[in-house]
C-alpha cells in the first residue's frame, strides 16, 4: 500500500492511553496554507488525477433554489473508464479489499464508473476558524473515548492516531438542526423489498455556535419515527449521544405502538441490530460508524489514493425512482459515481476480552470532509463479511459534504441494506426549528402515536 508522506503522521500507532492531544502552533499554521482549513493536503497529486483544493463547492448551479433536490453541478462530466471484474487487477492498488470482493462476487453486474475528480468539499467559514483553534486546544480524554476543548469545527485536523480520525468523522459538521425523510430497503436475493420510510430529527449540539457541547458532554440528539409500512408506522427511537460515552453512557428510548409505551433501550449500541435492518447492520454501522470507540484498538495506517464514491448527485436525484436504484445483489451501478481521492486509512481491531460481531474493521475516510466513505468488516474467523459504502454529495446550500445513500453489502448472504433513499421525498431541512425539548421521552411518545 503506497502511502502519502507529505503529512507527519504516526504509522501503525495504536491508541492505548489519552496522551495524544493538540498540535503545536507551528503545525496549526499549515491549516489554510499547505493544508486546507479542514486538514487535507491542499495540493493535487503527482499525476494530476487529484486536483488542488480551491475552496470546494459553495453554491448551487444556476436555477437552484433552497428546498429543491440538488441538481448535479457536474452533469456534463464523461466517464473516464470503468472498473470491472475483468480489469480490477489493473486498479487493485487503489481499491479496498471490499471493493475487490464485490467485483468478484458480482462479476457481470457490479462495476465502478470513474469520473473526473472534483474536490467539492466545503464548509462555512466559521467552521474553518474553529478548526484552527481546535488544532492547538483539543485533547482526547478517557483513553480516547471522548475529547475536550473543541468547538464546532474538526477537533483533530492534523490527526496523530486512528481514534482522532474516527472522532473527526463522528463530530463532522452536518448543520445544526436537521429534518430528513428517507427510505430504507433490505432486498432479498431476488430483489424483492418493502420500502421503509423514516423521518429523522437531529439537533447537533457540537455543531452549534453556542459552544455548549463541551460543557454538556453532548454530541447530538437524535429522534427517528417510522412512517410506513403500516405494520411498523409509529415505531420511534430517541437517542442522546454524549461525546464521552464512558463517562456518560448513551441514553436511548424506544416507543412501541402495540404497547403505546416509551421504554428505556440500553442495548441500542455496539452490535445490537439496527432498526428494521433485517439483521444486515449493527447499531454502530449507522452513519458508517457511531458511538463509543472503546471496544477497539485503533491504528492509523496512513493515507492512500483510492477510487471512492463521490458527488453522487444521480443517486440523490428526484429524476430517478427508488425501483431504478434497488436491484438484486447491489444497487444499480449505472447511477453510482466514483472519483480518485486521498483517504485516511484506519484499522480497528477488537480488544481482547471484548465482544463484537466484527473482529476487525478497516475505515477509509475522505481527507477533505472526514466522511467515512468505505468500510470493510471482518468476522471472528477473519473473513471479509460486510462492505459499507457511503455515497456523498455537497449540500451546497449549507455547504457541507454528507452521504446521501449508505449501503451495506453482506457477502455471505448476498443481500444488502440501503439507507437514505430520498429521491421522491421532501428535501432535507438544515435549519429546522428544534430544541432540547423536542428530544425528551415525552416528545417521543407524542411523535410515536399513529
Amino acid at each position: 500500500m503506497r502511502m502519502s508522506t507529505s503529512l507527519a503522521i504516526i504509522i501503525g500507532c495504536v491508541l492505548s492511553t489519552a496522551s495524544f492531544a493538540k498540535v503545536s502552533e507551528t503545525e496549526a499554521k499549515k491549516l489554510g496554507a499547505e493544508l486546507t482549513p479542514m486538514g487535507a493536503e491542499k495540493a493535487g497529486n503527482a499525476d494530476g488525477t487529484i486536483p488542488e483544493w480551491k475552496g470546494g463547492l459553495t453554491q448551487g448551479p444556476e436555477g437552484y433554489t433552497k428546498g429543491m433536490h440538488h441538481p448535479d453541478p457536474f452533469k456534463d462530466d464523461k466517464v473516464e473508464f470503468t472498473i470491472t471484474a475483468s480489469n480490477a487487477d489493473q486498479y487493485k492498488d487503489s481499491l479496498s479489499e471490499g471493493q475487490l470482493a464485490l467485483l468478484k462476487t458480482y462479476p457481470d453486474t457490479y462495476k465502478m464508473k470513474v469520473y473526473p475528480t472534483h474536490r467539492s468539499a466545503s464548509a462555512p467559514q466559521r467552521l474553518y476558524d474553529a478548526t484552527k483553534q481546535n488544532a492547538v486546544n483539543t485533547e482526547l480524554v478517557g483513553s480516547g473515548n471522548g475529547f475536550t476543548n473543541a468547538k464546532e469545527g474538526v477537533p483533530f485536523p492534523i490527526p496523530q492516531n486512528g481514534v482522532e480520525v474516527i472522532w473527526n468523522h463522528m463530530s463532522r459538521y452536518r448543520g445544526e438542526a436537521v429534518e430528513r425523510i428517507s427510505v430504507q430497503v433490505t432486498p432479498t436475493r431476488s430483489g424483492d423489498y418493502t420500502p421503509i420510510k423514516m423521518r429523522e430529527h437531529i439537533l447537533f449540539s457540537y455543531g452549534t455556535q453556542t459552544g455548549a457541547a463541551d460543557e454538556e458532554n453532548m454530541l447530538f440528539y437524535f429522534k427517528q419515527q417510522v412512517e410506513s409500512p403500516a405494520r411498523l408506522a409509529g415505531t420511534a427511537l430517541l437517542v442522546h449521544e454524549p461525546i464521552n460515552q464512558i463517562e456518560t453512557p448513551r441514553q436511548a428510548w424506544s416507543y412501541n405502538t402495540g404497547q403505546r409505551r416509551v421504554r428505556r433501550a440500553p442495548n441500542i449500541a455496539y452490535d445490537a441490530p439496527g432498526t428494521a435492518a433485517d439483521g444486515l447492520r449493527t447499531t454502530d454501522n449507522f452513519d458508517m460508524f457511531n458511538g463509543a470507540p472503546d471496544r477497539y484498538d485503533w491504528t492509523l495506517v496512513g493515507k492512500k489514493e483510492m477510487y471512492i464514491p463521490y458527488n453522487a448527485y444521480t443517486l440523490h436525484s428526484n429524476n430517478v425512482q427508488v425501483e431504478d436504484i434497488v436491484k438484486p445483489g447491489h444497487i444499480n451501478m449505472e447511477f453510482a459515481r466514483y472519483e480518485k481521492h486521498r483517504v485516511w486509512v484506519v484499522e480497528a481491531n477488537l480488544k481482547p476480552n471484548t465482544r463484537h460481531i466484527y473482529k476487525k474493521r478497516v475505515f477509509y475516510v475522505d481527507e477533505d470532509s472526514w466522511q467515512i466513505v468505505l468500510v470493510d468488516h471482518y468476522d471472528n474467523r477473519d473473513e471479509l463479511w460486510r462492505v459499507g459504502e457511503a455515497h456523498p454529495v455537497n449540500f451546497y446550500d449549507v455547504p457541507i459534504i454528507w452521504s446521501t445513500l449508505d449501503v451495506f453489502y453482506d457477502l455471505q448472504s448476498r443481500r444488502y441494506l440501503a439507507m437514505g433513499l430520498d429521491n421522491q421525498e421532501e428535501m432535507l431541512i438544515f435549519d429546522k426549528e428544534l430544541s432540547v425539548k423536542d428530544f425528551t421521552p415525552q416528545a417521543l411518545r407524542r411523535d410515536g402515536v399513529r
